[in-house]
């Protein structure tokens, strides 16, 4: 019988959605208490009423939020862009709320909830079998960053012990392990393969690991033939420093299940606009936590959705895993070409499919080939393609040449902009 973390796991997909709609009014109110939000979102809507915010067509009028804006609004408005609501009593400072501040390569800046497992990692550590008792070496980082108490957190909600180990030290992690014995694991793949080897190398092989929770990297199929070569099982989680837990691997190996308490859209790059299931395009999560709220914040990682449910019975949607990163920003001939102007093309020309912009060199030359799936109709003839050209021109003020396709040519990668100039 599989286990789960709390029946909301295994809820029905429409009570699921059905209870979030009903809870977005109060986070929208929650984001508009902060001068940030309120800036962010006037932009768009101007004055509107946040009860009118409680359905996934409301929700995408709403404007994405991407991390590389974030940044920008942070150095801006140190520390927190304003965006951390403010209190309705001046009694009660901004960062009451929040236990702990961390600063992330960027920089970017994070709090913590004084809640337990304040970035839910719990549900995503129980899927994976660590249980109540387990020994759990922590190899996430500690120091200003928030992913070793992310994963603390999540690890001591369901009942283990945890080692605050951190990244580095590899002797005297290999001297712990031989001591302690933990049986679970949280760290990167990379450091998990470092520890193994060089516990084989010094005569001390780690026996004692039965399970791993990974997260921060690649998990290629060549480690995790490995470390089931080895006798343990390791999962994948999907978190971040802002949001916490996204998305997490169960025993059923098929996609990473979204967390509950957030809310996950795919966009095409470059825009806020929702993909079809099986698309893949950008992430974009809102989260239901009302002493930091996030709304439609974009993180520059590509998925896509899955179709069905885990075989697992947890009923959330799921999605592929990390397919790459979605900021396909370039410079042509001198001018950035954002994947936001390619956008603009397709909405001026609804009639035709996928377009994807090849970057290549001619001779000394930047050069420019946009592809472009029309039906057959369509590619009879010149004259759509010098339209077509016509707008990427007026668009990205350079000139390009336009190759029209037959539907479904086009890679489902999510690739908007394709660089194939030689790296000088």
């Amino acid at each position: 019988m599989v286990e789960h973390f709390d029946a909301r796991e295994t809820c029905a997909a429409d009570e699921r959605e059905s209870d979030l709609m009903a809870r977005l009014p109060a986070l929208v109110t929650a984001a508009l208490r902060a001068p940030g939000w309120r800036r962010h979102l006037a932009a768009t809507l101007g004055d509107f009423d946040p009860a009118t915010i409680n359905s996934l067509a409301m929700l995408v009028r709403l404007p994405v939020l991407r991390k590389s804006e974030l940044m920008r609004m942070q150095s801006e408005r140190p520390p927190f862009a304003q965006l951390l609501p403010e209190s309705p009593s001046p009694s009660h400072p901004t960062l009451a709320p929040f236990g702990r501040l961390f600063t992330s390569p960027g920089p970017i800046y994070e709090a913590e909830g004084q809640h337990d497992d304040a970035w839910r990692t719990g549900r995503a550590l129980f899927a994976a079998g660590f249980r109540r008792g387990d020994v759990v070496l922590n190899t996430f980082s500690y120091h200003l960053t928030p992913g070793g108490f992310i994963m603390d957190a999540g690890a001591r909600a369901v009942g283990c012990v945890v080692i605050p180990a951190g990244p580095g030290n590899t002797e005297q992690q290999l001297e712990v392990i031989e001591h302690l014995a933990p049986n679970a694991f949280l760290g990167t793949p990379d450091f998990l393969k470092i520890l193994l080897d060089a516990g084989d190398k010094s005569g001390r092989p780690i026996k004692s690991l039965r399970r791993a929770v990974l997260s921060g990297a690649a998990f290629p199929a060549s480690l995790q033939t490995e470390f089931a070569a080895r006798g343990f099982e390791a999962y994948q989680v999907y978190a971040t420093a802002d949001i916490g837990l996204i998305a997490y691997e169960s025993a059923a190996r098929a996609g990473l299940i979204v967390a509950e308490d957030v809310l996950l859209e795919i966009v095409r790059p470059g825009t806020g606009d929702p993909v079809a299931d099986g698309e893949v395009g950008e992430v974009v999560v809102t989260s239901f936590d009302h002493d930091r709220p996030w709304l439609r914040l974009a993180l520059g990682d590509l998925s896509a959705i899955m179709p069905g449910a885990s075989l697992c019975g947890r009923t959330n949607v799921r999605i592929k895993g990390w397919l790459g990163r979605a900021d396909q920003t370039t410079k042509v001939k001198g001018m950035f070409v954002r994947p936001e102007q390619i956008a603009e093309v397709a909405r001026r020309h609804t009639e035709l499919g996928r377009m994807r912009l090849v970057v290549d060199r001619h001779g000394e030359t930047d050069a420019m080939l946009l592809q472009v799936e029309a039906a057959d109709s369509q590619r009879d003839g010149g004259g759509l393609a010098r339209s077509v050209a016509a707008t990427l021109r007026a668009i990205t003020k350079l000139g390009g040449t336009v190759e029209l396709v037959a539907p479904g040519t086009l890679p489902n990668d999510g690739r908007v902009i394709v660089d194939r100039r030689p790296v000088a």
